[in-house]
């Protein structure tokens, strides 16, 4: 009768993620500058020939480090670029790595559904936690900058955990874990469309050149009244302005309902970190809001972000 109790098959697919990933994140020592001590994380490998996902914030300004695997092996790696607007940054080791994870597709997530965070938090190899998504397409604020389109879920993260791995239920990277929101809150970059091009940017550049506009924002309804008018049922909620950045000078704030970018319609924040791009730097983007009950157009001209 065991065999049939409704957490069997849970904690069967939570081992089976676990057995599967644990291998493949390194727990990385990066040195701090000014020889003030180590920042300590985690790191996915991605690729057959020695490449690692991490957090932007977890290797700072640094340009090398130590990770260490599960099975013992520690290997030098080198910085090869860091994109602080989305929290990500790519490593490359020095040495034989395991074989790598499989990427999957945040876009695919629904809200409930199971996730496992794995993590390497201080050498302890194997930290791992269960939890669901609850919630997408969030906005992070964070060290002056919004990290945008962040998975959010409850499987809680530990010291360390930053750069991990956050997977489905076939054990497929589905994001990265970047940080700690609240009492029983993770968060997490998500792998999709979006930050593959900043993935295989930062591997071929070794930066990404991003337009900012400076908003944190959640998927908020369109009123009623005006759903069949504009033939659409969300928008983008303005949660923050950042204050003197691009939006906050052409007259966005807190509490509008953004609605289309550049001619393009916006419901979800990855739509408009798709125009994000270098080719937006300096360029006149139309946006329409909707502000107590009525729409507003402005325009909003995004600037480079600037690595701190």
């Amino acid at each position: 009768m065991e065999a049939s109790h409704p957490l069997d098959a849970y904690s069967q697919i939570v081992t089976r993620v676990a057995e599967r990933l644990t291998p493949k994140v390194a727990s990385l020592r990066v040195p701090r500058g000014g020889g003030t001590g180590e920042s300590l994380g985690s790191a996915v490998v991605f690729t057959g020939d020695g490449f690692l996902l991490t957090n932007a914030h977890v290797v700072g300004q640094a340009t090398a480090g130590t990770a260490a695997f599960s099975d013992g092996a520690s290997l030098p790696f080198q910085v090869v670029g860091a994109d602080p607007l989305s929290d990500l940054a790519v490593l490359r080791a020095n040495g034989e790595t395991p074989p790598p994870a499989e990427l999957g597709e945040a876009d695919r997530l629904v809200v409930g559904q199971l996730v496992v965070a794995v993590g390497n938090p201080l050498g302890l190899a194997g930290s791992v936690t269960a939890g669901v998504v609850s919630a997408l397409g969030r906005s992070l604020p964070a060290r002056g900058r919004v990290i945008e389109d962040v998975i959010q879920t409850d499987a809680a993260l530990n010291p360390g955990n930053s750069g991990g791995a956050l997977a489905d239920a076939d054990a497929r990277v589905v994001g990265i874990n970047t940080a700690v929101a609240g009492v029983g809150l993770g968060m997490a970059v998500p792998v999709n469309d979006t930050t593959r091009r900043i993935i295989a940017a930062l591997m071929q550049d070794g930066r990404v050149r991003r337009a900012y506009l400076g908003l944190a924002m959640t998927p908020g309804p369109v009123p009623a009244a005006w759903r069949e008018r504009l033939g659409r049922k969300t928008g983008l909620l303005v949660a923050q302005v950042v204050a003197g950045g691009p939006a906050d000078r052409a007259g966005l704030r807190a509490g509008d309902l953004l609605l289309s970018v550049g001619g393009k319609p916006v419901a979800v924040s990855q739509d408009l970190q798709r125009q994000m791009f270098s080719d937006a730097i300096g360029q006149p983007l139309a946006v329409t809001v909707m502000r107590n009950g009525a729409l507003v157009d402005v325009i909003a001209e995004p600037t480079e972000l600037v690595a701190a």
